[in-house]
């Protein structure tokens, strides 16, 4: 089987998990190499993500180095295995890889968890706001490039719908609700939204008003499968979104996010249909917002 010429972010994680577990034992490529029976420029091609490790191997490296987490290695282990296609293959040579892995991340997550200070998470948008948020936005794509990507967006969105699907829990700053691009029936479409994503049991929606705490600056997701230490942070960038999945990084997000859910208003509640709430709390700030559209 020849070497992969862009390995996709979950074969770079495999890769990195692997290299991580070599250099915390202390072990060098030749070293590690010795133990699985194998040679030292296959292991820098697996550390790379360029070509895959067997399970037999990747046990006698956990055995060596004494790793005892079994629940770790079978998930790592499942890592390295999966075939990494889903819906989002049809799409591999018409959109970024970025967004594929992304769809990839989200489908093998059990938490998915995002702040967001100027625009609604792409889990929870409309077809008009995503459009529009496109057309609006500083892309040099062209419409039918455009409209790809808002037709991905939406697909994305099943996740939340499907079997075994991940809970959602999104912090979303109150200047992202005043956002009016495409009109006043754009924004009104998407507060209702808002409202109707949060009836669903496995989705947490809060809102940080504008005389809470000072607010994060950049948007953050956390991928969170069922073995946490594989999570991943995705920070948004204008160039390039920033993928981490270090110890300390996963961390520090974690750590940023319970304190954004600390100073945001109570969720949105699925039981309170009526505006009977305070606008002390998230539902009763969105419907204040969507009263003067309806």
């Amino acid at each position: 089987m020849g070497l992969r010429a862009k390995p996709t972010y979950r074969q770079r994680r495999f890769g990195a998990e692997v290299r991580g577990m070599r250099e915390c034992a202390g072990l060098s490529t030749s070293e590690a190499a010795a133990v699985m029976r194998m040679q030292a420029p296959h292991i820098s091609n697996v550390e790379f993500g360029r070509t895959s490790l067997s399970p037999e191997r990747l046990h006698l490296l956990a055995e060596a180095v004494g790793c005892k987490d079994i629940t770790y290695v079978s998930a790592l282990v499942s890592l390295g295995q999966a075939s990494g296609k889903g819906w989002w293959s049809e799409y591999r040579s018409r959109l970024r890889p970025s967004l594929l892995d992304l769809a990839e991340l989200e489908d093998s997550s059990r938490e998915i968890v995002c702040y967001e200070p100027m625009f609604l998470p792409g889990l929870l948008q409309t077809e008009e706001y995503a459009t529009a948020g496109y057309r609006g936005g500083h892309t040099g794509a062209s419409q039918a490039e455009q409209d790809r990507e808002v037709e991905f967006r939406m697909r994305r969105q099943a996740v939340l719908t499907g079997e075994n699907a991940p809970h959602l829990h999104a912090v979303i700053h109150e200047a992202a609700l005043h956002m009016s691009f495409g009109g006043p029936e754009v924004r009104r479409g998407q507060l209702i939204r808002l409202l109707k994503a949060a009836e669903l049991p496995n989705v947490t929606i809060q809102i940080l008003p504008f005389d809470g705490a000072v607010p994060f600056g950049t948007s953050f997701t956390m991928l969170r499968p069922p073995v946490r230490k594989l999570s991943t942070v995705i920070v948004a960038h204008i160039e390039k979104s920033l993928y981490l999945g270090d110890a300390d990084s996963l961390t520090r997000y974690d750590d940023w996010f319970a304190r954004l859910c600390e100073v945001a208003l109570p969720p949105i509640s699925a039981t309170r249909r009526d505006g009977s709430g305070t606008v002390r709390d998230s539902q009763g700030l969105v419907q204040r917002l969507l009263y003067p559209l309806l």
